[in-house]
């Protein structure tokens, strides 16, 4: 209701606009209309699902930017506009030691995230784990029947934290693990950790080998075993190099900038 409450503002003034990027799944593609080839749209999850495909040979005129490359490629040739990176304000976060000596689990708790594996990937590098995030509304028996009996003196969870508290638990943190099984799109997350100076240790799927620099600023694992191997060597890792490249790649400025270069592209054509 308050999006179609949104669609309705949006359309009394559409033709105000040079650009409307919309950020919606996905009504606003039919009230576009003409405006469609003047729009831009990012969608913030996976799109290899029916219903997406189906939406994009309804509206093989909607211009769409993918959050990655790994997203993007799934996306018709014909929506392509290009991809633009997330990124955040570089004061948002600012880099830290690590010195808590644990690993941070942070995302919802569902199989798509995988914080029991990143448990057992803890465990199996001798090291202990701290998880934040919220349990998944939608599918309460995994974290109480999957996560839940793993919790104890070296694994402990946290429950959902903000910002402030990402900074010390991010910052205070060895690394971040980050064991998804689902085609992430982008994992904010990813980038909030090295905006701290946190590797990450990520398996290989979606947009992690764009976003994690292998030996740089973490590194690509296929598998628990390899993740566990990680572990013993992110010490190797220095913690300035991946704040530098989080400045380098992942600010709200560099985000602005490419959307920037998009819309103009939009409106030469």
């Amino acid at each position: 209701m308050l999006e179609a409450a949104q669609m309705e503002e949006l359309r009394k003034r559409l033709d105000t606009f040079d650009i409307v990027h919309c950020h919606g799944e996905f009504f606003h593609a039919a009230l576009l209309g003409d405006k469609r080839r003047h729009s831009l749209t990012t969608i913030h999850w996976r799109v290899d699902e029916l219903d997406r495909q189906i939406f994009f040979e309804t509206f093989p005129d909607l211009p769409v930017a993918g959050i990655s490359d790994s997203q993007l490629k799934q996306i018709p040739v014909a929506n392509r506009a290009g991809t633009v990176h997330h990124g955040l304000d570089a004061n948002r976060y600012r880099p830290a030691n690590g010195s808590g000596g644990y690993a941070a689990f942070i995302g919802r708790m569902t199989d798509q995230k995988q914080p029991d594996v990143a448990i057992r990937i803890a465990r199996a590098g001798g090291i202990r784990i701290r998880l934040a995030g919220s349990v998944d509304v939608g599918n309460p028996t995994y974290f109480r029947e999957r996560v839940e009996p793993m919790l104890g003196e070296d694994a402990i969870f946290l429950g959902a934290v903000d910002d402030a508290g990402k900074q010390d638990f991010l910052g205070l943190a060895s690394v971040l693990l980050f064991p998804i099984d689902w085609p992430e799109p982008f994992g904010l997350v990813m980038i909030e950790a090295m905006a701290c100076g946190t590797p990450v240790i990520a398996f290989d799927r979606g947009s992690v080998p764009e976003i994690v620099e292998d030996g740089v600023t973490g590194f690509v694992v296929r598998d628990e075993d390899e993740a566990a191997k990680a572990l013993l060597r992110v010490r190797e890792l220095d913690r300035a190099v991946i704040r530098k490249r989080f400045e380098a790649r992942f600010t709200a400025r560099r985000m602005a900038e490419d959307y920037l270069a998009i819309y103009r592209e939009l409106l030469d054509a």
